[in-house]
This record gives C-alpha cells, structure tokens and sequence, in this order.
C-alpha cells in the first residue's frame, strides 16, 4: 500500500437551499501523511471529506487524487475508502469476513480473502480474532476491524469521519496512539475529520482548523497550537487567556498594548500599527506566580477566586476588575496551598501571541 496525495483548487459546495457548506478553498494534503481537518460541528468539514470521497461533487472548483482530476468519478472508482462514524459493521459475519468483504465484491476468491483478511488483522493487533463475530469484540477492537476492512481494498487514501466519538475517553486516547502506528506502517494518506483538538494534535503530521465554511490556519499541530494565526484558531485549540486593548507601541520587538489591565507586551506577528483594536493571547500553562526570583514581565494583580488539584496540576482562577484568568501550575506536593487572597500573576512577552480583534470560538 502507498499513499496518494490529495489537491483542492478552488472547491465549493452550495446546496440548493443557497447555504454554502464551504467557501471557495485551496488544500493540499501530501502522500502519505495524517492530515486532520479540525472544527466545531457545521463548519464544513465532513463536506470537504465527502466531495474528495465522491459522495457529492463540489459546485465549483476540483478535487485531485495523485494527480487525477476525480470530479464526476464515484466512490467506487476513486482510490479511497471511507470509515464513517458508526463503524457499519455486519454483525451476522465473522470478523475476517467483515474485513474481506471488498474484496469479494471484487471477485477474489475465498483462500486468496481469508489470508488477506489475517494479514490485515494481525497489522491491526487483531490476530486469531477473526473467527469471531463483531459483538464479540470490544469497542476499540471492532474499530480496528473497520479500519482493517478499509484497508482490505488497498486505498491510497483512507478517510475516517469522527470514527472515535463513540468511545469513552481512555479508550478514545488508547486507540489515537492505534491508528497512528497502522498510518505510519501503511504508508497510506489518512485525512481525518474531528471536532477534537487532542486528537487532531496527537495523531497529525498536519492539521487544517475550520471555521464556518473556510479553512482558517494549515500547519504542524505545533505550529496550530504555538502560533495561531486567527482568534478563533487560538480560542478553539486549547485554553486560552483573551485580554482586549489598543497597540500603542512596540518594544524589544513586541507590540505593546494599553489593556484595562495596565499595559501588557506580545509577539505581533502582523506588525499591528499604532491605534489598531488587538487582543492578547496567554495559555494558562504560561501564565505563573511572582514570587520574587524570575518574575513574569507582564504582571498584573488578582483575586484568588478557586484553587482545583488535578493530579500533577493545580488550576488556578483569580480574577483581574472583571476578568477572569485561568493559571495552570505544576502541583510540587504544597504548590498553590498559599496563594490566596491578592496575588501578582503574569506572563513573559514572548509566552502571548497579539492579533487583530476577531471572533472567538464558542465551543
């Protein structure tokens, strides 16, 4: 099996309705990597999934598989295979015969699908279960069925649509690790789709955030997650501090911005003039206490409102005149016993990330 890479140029889809699912988009995703497009529900990312599947074709624009253009070609022509949310096992056949069952439709013969089919489950850590049937097995087990049934068909492009929503969250964190080790021993381009931010981050070599229709920032999850380039992206990946002001300046480099919390620094990346309504974006994992030795440069004095144990983790909530903050600090056995009452908490200028005012993620 090989990968195949995948082009959009230009696509959009409007239903009859006139609503647009997804607004005029360029992607490129490369052979052989694990592409996650991420967002909220109705951004538009099952649509993209469906037109490069060929369920529906796009209203404008082309959708190209290793270089073949594939509008007007069917699903059963395209070199992908589909893994939909809720698996569509058959529950009356055994699990090897779930997994060949593309190939039969093909005409391969019965030897020739058994042995593919146990090849196939011993990739997916599924050897000797295929005489069973699918009630028979767990949940992250009859997930690797579908995946082992999908690969059965030899895909260079295998597209997975929230395949592991259903599953509780050690299982669901257990089975990213799974389907990251079959993508890297296959070779083949898997695009998946999800509203999970762990996931996406986990498993991506790249992730695509979208955002009503439109895809808003492309790059390594590092890069989604470090370096947002939108408001949205930095609200709807991970947690974030958001502190509204005007850049009145810069300094070593950072943007300086008059806040109602005094005057708080950043990298600006856009080089923001002077007078542009901006807001500034700290992760409570940056933020920490002053405690005299190797203090914050932003610093800004709060109540503490609530103190959380969350194992290795004490969260802290303190609240600034009318903002709240959030503090993730690493729990040293006493961390976070003292601080009550008013504290100095802060941030260094490099740890926040400066943007034109935009809209924020509401999930």
């Amino acid at each position: 099996m090989h990968g195949q890479d995948v082009a959009l140029k230009g696509v959009s889809m409007t239903y009859p309705n006139g609503f647009t699912a997804v607004h005029d988009t360029d992607l490129d995703i490369h052979a052989g990597e694990f592409f996650s497009i991420l967002g909220p529900s109705g951004c538009g990312k099952t649509t993209i999934l469906r037109m490069i599947s060929g369920f529906i074709d796009p209203t404008r624009g082309r959708v190209a598989i290793g270089g073949q253009e594939m509008n007007g070609i069917g699903p059963n022509r395209r070199p992908t295979a589909l893994i939909f949310q809720n698996l569509a096992l058959f529950p009356l056949m055994t699990v090897w015969e779930n997994v060949a069952f593309g190939l039969e439709a093909r005409g391969v013969g019965k030897a020739a699908r058994r042995k593919r089919a146990d090849e196939l489950l011993e990739l997916v850590a599924l050897t000797g279960q295929g005489d069973k049937k699918p009630t028979e097995l767990s949940g992250g087990q009859r997930q690797r069925v579908a995946v082992a049934r999908a690969l059965a068909v030899e895909p260079a492009v295998l597209l997975l649509d929230e395949p592991l929503s259903a599953l509780d969250l050690k299982l669901r964190q257990h089975m990213r690790a799974e389907l990251k080790a079959i993508q890297c021993k296959t070779g083949v381009t898997f695009i998946y789709i999800t509203h999970d931010q762990g996931e996406a981050l986990t498993m991506s070599d790249r992730v695509a955030v979208m955002n009503l229709g439109r895809i808003e920032q492309v790059g390594p999850a590092a890069d989604i997650y470090n370096a947002p380039a939108t408001p949205f992206v930095a609200t709807f990946v991970g947690e974030q501090n958001v502190l509204r002001g005007r850049v009145v300046g810069r300094e070593n480099g950072y943007a300086c911005l008059e806040t109602p919390l005094g005057r708080l620094f950043g990298v600006d990346n856009r080089g923001l003039s002077d007078g542009t309504d901006a807001m500034i974006f700290v992760r409570p994992e940056r933020m920490r206490i002053a405690n005299g030795t190797g203090d914050p440069a932003n610093r800004i004095e709060a109540e503490v409102e609530r103190r959380d144990l969350e194992g290795p983790f004490v969260n802290l909530f303190v609240r600034a005149g009318s903002h709240s903050l959030a503090l993730h600090l690493t729990n040293s056995g006493t961390a976070g016993q003292e601080f009550t009452g008013i504290q100095t908490v802060g941030f260094d200028h490099g740890d926040a990330v400066v943007m034109p005012t935009g809209e924020l993620a509401r999930e």
